[in-house]
């Protein structure tokens, strides 16, 4: 990279390394704490995103999660930085020695931003502890996941972020079993200087209470009142709307409608009411279906009344839905040339880009040249937004951007 790096990412990816767990969990929940164990076999999708383990002698070798009863590969999709082309990146599995450093090293990751031109980054969890870490919430042993769930917190601030200047954005999960387990943890989270916390889109499809529950309030109100950031990114509830029997590519080309679903029930609960200076980042929404469902949603609030009855109460929604979108909601994309057509009909302050660091979708090491690109035909203030200002804004960010070359 022979210019000064100058992207924010809000979504990319932390693999957890392998001794996280059995050096952070109090000793009595070690024995029972995940570990990483080298084995030969096939890896398969379980359903919903969740990877498995199939051991074989005629496999590939593979380092393997064991926890809860399950055996959860690294699968190479979910590590595809530096592997080319991206026609020969097979589902996996893979061991820690064959993907980057950059996967799990603090050190390493700087390195490979650098070379990429990210300035800073925010890391959701990757495949084994789950995007808001449903592996921990929906594990059998709540005392033991609430363990692993602080001690994966303590690694991301005291290990990952540490000594990065702050272009490491600490991103927390919180135990999704218990509201107020939930509240106690982001308020720990946010004393440890967490610029925001994972949440899943649709929890109700988890068997959770709904956004539009209230149940949820204490946690939206902790992190409102902490200034962190909500962030929501897609497969964090299972995505029930294909076939089972599909080709794979719809669910590919459908998992920003999921965004859309969650980012319309945000708008519609009231929740941007109550808690006026909650921030939500819904990551990898891309941009093309943000005008039409924010026309749509104005369209409805405005005018539909059935048998004398409006659908919503504009009492306790004074405001039209697009206002809170552009008030309280940040969207960002990979690669939505349709969409960066539109951006007056959804808002340059809304939206940003993201490399999606190491997952198939990322064009790293060229993140920055794609980038640029992509945004080349818009005004050069539009430009600065989307890369890098919006970003810096919404996780309140010390960084300073680089000049341009």
């Amino acid at each position: 990279m022979s210019r000064a790096p100058r992207l924010i990412s809000p979504d990319d990816h932390l693999q957890a390394p392998a001794h996280l767990w059995q050096t952070r969990l109090p000793a009595r929940f070690r024995d029972q704490g995940p570990y990483v164990k080298r084995m030969t076999g096939t890896a398969y999708d379980a359903g919903g995103g969740n990877f498995r383990f199939r051991e074989t002698p005629d496999g590939v070798l593979g380092d393997v999660w064991h926890y809860d009863g399950k055996q959860v590969p690294i699968v190479k999709i979910a590590a595809a930085a530096g592997f080319y082309p991206r026609s020969s990146v097979k589902f996996g599995p893979n061991t820690f020695d064959e993907i980057r450093e950059g996967c799990y090293n603090g050190t390493a990751r700087l390195a490979d931003m650098d070379q990429a031109g990210i300035l800073a980054s925010a890391n959701y969890p990757n495949m084994f502890v789950m995007f808001a870490g449903e592996q921990f919430s929906f594990a059998s042993d709540k005392p033991l996941a609430l363990e692993c769930i602080k001690a994966y917190n303590d690694f991301v601030i005291e290990e990952w972020c540490a000594g990065t200047g702050g272009r490491l954005i600490p991103m927390g999960i919180v135990p999704l079993w218990d509201a107020d387990l939930a509240v106690a943890e982001a308020h720990r989270l946010a004393k440890l200087g967490f610029k925001t916390i994972s949440f899943p889109e649709a929890p109700h499809r988890s068997g959770l209470p709904s956004i539009s529950s209230c149940y949820w309030d204490g946690l939206f109100e902790a992190i409102a009142d902490a200034d962190m950031v909500l962030s929501v990114h897609i497969g964090t509830s299972p995505m029930t709307l294909a076939a089972p029997d599909a080709p794979a590519a719809v669910a590919h080309v459908g998992a920003s409608y999921y965004v859309m679903h969650c980012l319309m029930e945000f708008l519609w609960s009231g929740v941007f009411v109550r808690f006026p200076h909650l921030r939500v980042s819904f990551a990898e929404s891309q941009l093309g279906l943000v005008p039409y469902t924010l026309d749509r949603c104005d369209f409805i609030w405005e005018n539909i009344v059935i048998d004398g009855v409006a659908t919503v109460d504009q009492r306790a929604l004074p405001e039209k839905p697009s206002h809170y979108f552009r008030q309280n909601c940040y969207v960002s994309y990979f690669r939505d040339p349709v969409g960066l057509e539109m951006t007056q009909h959804i808002g340059i302050d809304n939206i940003m880009f993201e490399t999606d660091y190491p997952h198939l979708d990322c064009d790293w090491p060229d993140c920055l040249t794609e980038a640029e690109q992509m945004v080349a035909h818009l005004p050069h203030d539009a430009q600065d937004k989307i890369l890098f200002g919006n970003a810096h804004k919404l996780f309140r960010l010390d960084i300073k951007e680089p000049a341009l070359a």
